[in-house]
């Protein structure tokens, strides 16, 4: 079977590249078709010897800093990609992936991440925080982002099959694009942790620092209560901001390698993560470390904690909300003491159950059982059209 595996752009090795690893590893001989490939394959085992097709964006000054300033020229991008003679295609898509033109005779699987938050129900937040809310530049992108919508419903309708990464994400494709989906959740590395260290006293957050993830309201409400103590990972372009910010019982480490991020996660006594997600696997990562999870209640994270087992939710994005949670917490951690190991609420064990259901096998195993359903509906379908035609 010849495999075409379509993702947005190869920059950072994130989440969405994660789950781009296990494709492949479900699709060894996929070729990779991709606007623009800047990360050092070489450094990479997932990408080491690949196919990799990239965009006439891969080739336009400044591309490999500013590619996303090409946004409005990677649907064009997209459609120029040659799938013919593809039996599979497998668009791994937050974006543009999704709108390839595919050859009548293949199967269209995308893999949905979401669709384009900046362009459907978050546009007036970016534009915002762009400083572009008003003028002409504004004007020229409402137009642009009104233009980007239309081809990203046009678009949606040559996918065959919709798999969404959470009920969250399925809900918000059956609304823009007005399709139907399956769910199967990404894939989180759980081999790699630990759950039986000794916890410590400190909490822990870890994510990019963009306004979104909500750093600052945690950072705020560790600053109000110094009796604890707050641990922060990562980097990004409001770093120096909450730096400043954080009071003397806040640690922020800046980016830190996967290490030094496990160790801290299996030693926590809680993790903190205010953003809201379509899936969210920092929080997943945390329960596979032993770590139960405070976090805000909504999207992907209503699927991914047991609540009250696993971690607590926060009933709103506010300091006040958080504080409630955390006090909510430690009471039920000091009641549930004297309660055996295996069974107490918010165990290691108890959070490592849980996160478990999200290893990569069952991804893997999942990916291939849908592909193999829906190459054989095809199959049969056509089978059934060459019948009725000879007839």
């Amino acid at each position: 079977m010849k495999v075409a595996i379509v993702h947005d752009w190869l920059t950072t090795w994130a989440g969405a590249e994660k789950a781009l690893a296990e494709l492949l590893a479900c699709y060894p001989q996929a070729e990779i078709f991709t606007t623009v490939n800047f990360l050092p394959v070489e450094a990479i085992p997932s990408l080491a010897g690949r196919k990799i097709h990239t965009s006439f964006i891969q080739r336009l000054p400044g591309a490999r800093k500013h590619y996303r300033r090409y946004l409005p020229l990677m649907p064009l991008a997209v459609e120029q990609f040659d799938l013919k003679g593809f039996d599979l295609i497998l668009s791994s898509s937050h974006a543009v992936a999704k709108g390839v033109i595919s050859d009548p005779g293949s199967l269209h699987v995308c893999y949905c991440y979401s669709p384009m938050r900046y362009a459907w129900d978050m546009q007036h937040q970016y534009l915002r925080q762009s400083g572009n809310e008003k003028g002409l530049i504004s004007g020229i992108m409402r137009w642009q982002l009104h233009r980007l919508r239309q081809w990203d419903y046009i678009s949606a309708q040559r996918v065959d099959h919709f798999v969404a990464i959470s009920h969250y994400i399925k809900r918000r494709i059956e609304t823009f694009y007005r399709r139907e989906s399956s769910v199967i959740y990404p894939p989180v590395d759980v081999e790699k942790f630990r759950n039986d260290r000794p916890r410590e006293a400190f909490y822990l957050t870890a994510s990019r620092m963009v306004p979104y993830k909500r750093i600052d309201l945690v950072i705020e409400a560790f600053n109000r209560t110094p009796e604890r103590q707050l641990v922060v990972i990562g980097d990004g372009p409001d770093y120096q901001a909450l730096k400043a910010k954080a009071g003397p019982n806040v640690t922020l480490m800046g980016y830190q390698p996967d290490s030094v991020l496990i160790d801290h996660l299996e030693r926590t006594r809680a993790f903190v993560f205010m953003a809201e997600e379509d899936f969210g696997i920092l929080p997943v990562e945390a329960q596979a470390a032993g770590a139960p999870v405070i976090g805000y209640g909504v999207g992907g994270m209503r699927e991914t904690i047991n609540e009250s087992a696993s971690g607590l939710f926060v009933r709103s994005q506010s300091v006040e909300a958080l504080l409630e949670t955390l006090t909510q917490f430690e009471d039920q951690q000091t009641a549930t003491a004297n309660v055996g190991e295996g069974e107490q609420p918010f165990s290691p064990a108890v959070c490592r159950r849980n996160a478990v259901r999200f290893a990569s096998a069952n991804f893997r195993q999942a990916i291939e059982r849908f592909v193999q359903q829906q190459m054989a509906n095809k199959s049969a379908q056509e089978s059934t059209v060459s019948l009725v035609d000879s007839q």
